[in-house]
């Protein structure tokens, strides 16, 4: 790895990002806020200005972001004094932050975990762009957010930080040789049998009712409240949420269109050499989706960084499920997504969960931050 500049491959680092805005790679009105740069990712900001859509869009190679709203537009918002954003609805923020990025530096993006845990549907947009959440190399303009609240009503503001970002220099994705020698160095997953394939480690659902009282998962309800993206600790879990026990099955029936939170079996270690990112397992298996927030930080589940949940080598990983159109029995062990690790260009000056905040580290089956505390009776 580097020890100095950015001369190395792989995901960039906290310090690596801020180096970057110095350069004017990260163009931003203010400064960045106090904890807005992570160990291998940055959170993007709302700007003042959002849009009601018709439609979710890509603007495709010869067309802006800005080409494709004057036709697609419905209404506009102003998000200074904050704005509700309802289920059902899509919306395009322009976000506070723009690049001007060097022509070896690509990045792509994914919703925060918080975000993800509220059933909120999120995917950056670039100009000319034709995927969602890719960054192409030396990409200069400015970045968009589609925000598509799928079971709580929302309120956000200038400000709000719904996704993030994360910064590469050529290839940093291992293959199955390296994830298996890295697995063998710093046991990336809490099992004797690990499966690796397609350059990702198998990750499985915990529906056995054993590591957490007898709790299976939560159930959004449908019809609550709105939750303000920007509150900690605000709200009470069973306004929003149905508990799910076990009764001595080790399944789970999905109800169609329904938002789950469970957990994985597997404990989860990210060294503070790599990153990594939830990836769905077979996208042949269309019945649900899993993980919309797939960015794991350098030092998730890392002992020296407190992250190891007693008795496993690692921090469980909590799983975003939603169903789809028909009822789907998940079962207890079943594989549900796979994690992918990159090399990080240099170690980060900073781990996940050292003196940062981190909501989810040694998590188990934990809510978003914006819950109170919850034990069950």
């Amino acid at each position: 790895m580097a020890e100095k500049g950015l001369t190395g491959e792989g995901i960039l680092p906290g310090h690596a990002i801020q180096a970057l805005a110095e350069r004017r790679a990260i163009l931003t009105a203010r400064p960045f806020d106090a904890d807005q740069v992570q160990p291998a990712s940055l959170d993007l900001r709302l700007g003042a200005t959002a849009w009601r859509i018709r439609a979710s869009f890509l603007p495709g190679p010869g067309e802006t972001v800005a080409d494709r709203l004057e036709r697609l537009a419905l209404h506009q918002l102003d998000l200074t004094a904050g704005e509700v954003l309802e289920t059902g609805c899509v919306y395009l923020v322009e976000l506070e932050e723009a690049l001007a990025l060097p022509a070896d530096i690509a990045a792509s993006t994914n919703p925060k975990s918080s975000t993800g845990r509220l059933d909120v549907f999120t995917r950056v947009i670039a100009d000319r762009s034709r995927a969602f959440d890719v960054v192409p190399v030396g990409y200069e303009g400015k970045l968009y957010l589609e925000i598509s609240p799928r079971t709580f009503p929302i309120l956000v503001r200038q400000g709000s930080r719904l996704s993030q970002i994360r910064f590469r220099r050529g290839h940093a994705l291992l293959d199955d040789g390296e994830l298996r020698a890295l697995n063998v160095a710093e046991r990336l997953v809490d099992t004797a049998n690990p499966d690796i394939a397609g350059a990702g480690i198998a990750v499985s659902v915990d529906l056995s009712g054993e590591g957490f009282g007898g709790l299976l998962g939560f159930r959004a309800k449908r019809h609550t409240g709105l939750i303000d993206v920007d509150r900690r600790a605000a709200f009470e879990v069973e306004d929003y949420w149905e508990p799910l026990v076990t009764r001595g099955r080790r399944e789970l029936v999905l109800d169609p269109d329904a938002f789950y939170i469970l957990a994985s079996k597997e404990a989860v270690h990210v060294p503070p050499t790599h990153a990594a990112e939830m990836v769905p397992f077979d996208p042949l298996v269309g019945e649900f989706r899993v993980h919309y927030a797939g960015f794991f930080d350098p030092g998730f589940g890392h002992a020296a960084a407190g992250g190891h949940a007693s008795p496993h080598h690692g921090a469980r990983a909590v799983l975003e499920v939603r169903s789809r159109e028909v009822p789907f029995i998940l079962e207890d062990g079943q594989i549900v997504g796979r994690l992918v690790y990159e090399r990080m260009q240099e170690l980060p000056r900073t781990l996940y969960g050292e003196g940062l905040g981190s909501n989810y580290q040694a998590q188990g089956l934990k809510l978003s931050k914006h819950f109170k505390p919850w034990a069950r009776d």
